[in-house]
């Protein structure tokens, strides 16, 4: 009897802890200007998108997240900092760990805790020299090339596949380009997929899952679609008949009742890009190339996806699925990103795993910067050296319908300029220069703003509360002061005159030199 209540004793105490510690490992998937036309959440236009679907069903899916930076470089910043631009300077730039070397980032906190920490793609903004690589067991790059200029983040260069003939929109036909591709929508052949950038990187994401690890690990995977060129497989193009696809909902006075200075740059901004596709009876295929590059990455993150289900990882693997921010596409006349409105600010963003809720979706506001605070939490991480300034979701996470809403801030590109965001109200400043105010139960779609209306002076003071007191400077601009020494893999920026490399302007591609 005593040597099977020690048996049981043995037992208990070697497979208790361990069960107690089994930390989670963590798939962070992030995808760069996809708006809130996904399937699951059920919008106008709607994009094809069953591998996000099937994630969702199977997790949360916050239909009301926004992000933390109107566009790539600081959204990315405060996405891995944990710190809005309003504190790290960082309202344009990316480069928190060159003028912070304090804070420390996402992936260190999971290298400090043990874990195995593996990125690839676009999860930085990250032109040449822009990249934190402290913490990082290892980080993909495609080719030697970009070890030898500072890592910048390329997905269309010379060895990469591009529609014929180049460029191929009807808005571009004949231009001379620099890096952006801009406005350039085309299908490439369907047999060359394997070699699109975001193939080779999801694949290698693909490769991490196949492999046996000893320790949990963190796994990041940045796709550069569907943010422009809008380039992908014709099989995606095939998925959408140009002719059906629904347009959003637009008002043609819509810039009517802004600030004055904010209507002037919005309606030039209107006739150079959105009017202009009107006018050339483009509107609807530009629109076609955005959706089908959703459809791409998708499929792209479906492979991911599977490689997870059939790997022995599958049940304690927390999968976080964001897109930086979102892309207007002729709402308010507007063409990209870079504005406080829903279309910018509101994302996809889906978590799954264990200690999640099965099939959700919450309408309870959230935003990006709650990413790091809620992982710290649900994988038992250091906390940093930074004091995080968003709020952990895993309570609202392991129980969605007891989730009380709250209001999230949102930094624009100067000091003073921001947004406020709840379920119900959008409050926006533009320092002096303005504000704006939506009711948004009564006006999703951001019509007709009440900023100017004497009977909502205290929602806009209890608006602005959500908003910080002070606002740091802007941070530098690398260039201004600093070299960029590569050395092998590695490289670093030290004081000096300033030798920024810039992305090239587009060369010849190696199709069109050899008449492919």
């Amino acid at each position: 009897m005593n040597h099977l209540w020690m048996l049981t004793l043995v037992l208990a105490l070697c497979t208790s802890p361990l069960r107690a510690e089994r930390r989670p490992n963590v798939l962070f998937l992030a995808v760069d200007d996809m708006n809130d036309w996904i399937g699951c959440l059920e919008s106008t236009p709607n994009a094809i998108t069953p591998n996000i679907d099937r994630l969702a069903a199977r997790g949360v899916c916050f239909t009301n997240a926004h992000t933390a930076g109107v566009f790539c470089a600081p959204s990315r910043a405060a996405i891995f900092s944990g710190l809005y631009a309003s504190t790290t300077g960082c309202y344009m730039t990316p480069n928190y760990f060159v003028f912070h070397p304090q804070i420390e980032s996402l992936q260190t906190s999971f290298s400090k805790a043990g874990y195995t920490t593996l990125g690839a793609g676009k999860l930085y903004h990250h032109p040449t020299g822009a990249i934190d690589q402290r913490g990082w067991s290892e980080f993909y790059l495609r080719n030697q090339i970009q070890r030898e200029k500072g890592w910048p983040m390329e997905s269309w260069s010379c060895e990469t596949p591009v529609p014929q003939p180049f460029p191929n929109s009807v808005y571009n036909r004949g231009k001379q380009f620099s890096a952006g591709l801009f406005l350039e929508w085309g299908a490439v052949d369907n047999d060359r997929e394997e070699q699109i950038a975001d193939t080779i990187r999801a694949n290698w994401a693909v490769e991490q899952l196949q492999k046996k690890h000893d320790k949990p690990f963190f796994l990041a995977c940045g796709l550069y679609a569907p943010h422009y060129p809008h380039y992908c497989p014709q099989k995606y193009f095939d998925l959408y008949d140009p002719a059906k696809i629904e347009l959003p909902p637009l008002l043609s006075e819509d810039l009517d009742d802004l600030p004055e200075k904010i209507q002037k740059v919005r309606s030039n901004r209107k006739r150079l890009h959105f009017d202009k596709l009107v006018e050339m009876g483009a509107y609807r295929h530009a629109m076609h190339g955005y959706l089908a590059c959703i459809s791409y990455a998708d499929a792209m993150l479906g492979r991911v996806l599977d490689a997870l289900d059939a790997s022995p990882y599958a049940d304690n693997t927390i999968v976080v699925l964001w897109s930086d921010h979102g892309y207007h596409l002729g709402e308010k006349g507007q063409w990209g990103k870079h504005t406080l409105w829903e279309r910018t600010s509101n994302v996809p963003f889906i978590w799954a795993g264990p200690k999640v809720a099965n099939g959700v979706n919450t309408d309870v506001t959230a935003s990006l910067i709650d990413i790091y605070p809620t992982l710290v939490e649900m994988c038992e991480l250091p906390r940093p050296y930074q004091s995080l300034e968003g709020a952990s979701l895993a309570g609202t996470l392991r129980k969605p319908d007891k989730a009380k809403d709250r209001s999230v801030f949102l930094p624009y590109m100067k000091p003073g300029e921001f947004a406020v965001i709840n379920r119900d109200w959008r409050y926006i400043r533009y320092g002096e220069d303005g504000e704006e105010l939506y009711d948004l139960r009564r006006d999703p779609n951001e019509w007709h703003n009440l900023a100017g209306d004497d009977g909502y002076t205290s929602i806009k003071a209890e608006m602005r509360e959500g908003a910080p007191t002070t606002f740091a400077a802007p941070e530098d601009k690398l260039n201004a002061r600093k070299d960029l020494v590569v050395e092998g893999e590695a490289f670093r920026w030290e004081k000096g005159k300033g030798n920024f490399i810039p992305i090239p302007k587009y060369r010849p591609y190696t199709d069109i030199e050899e008449g492919r």
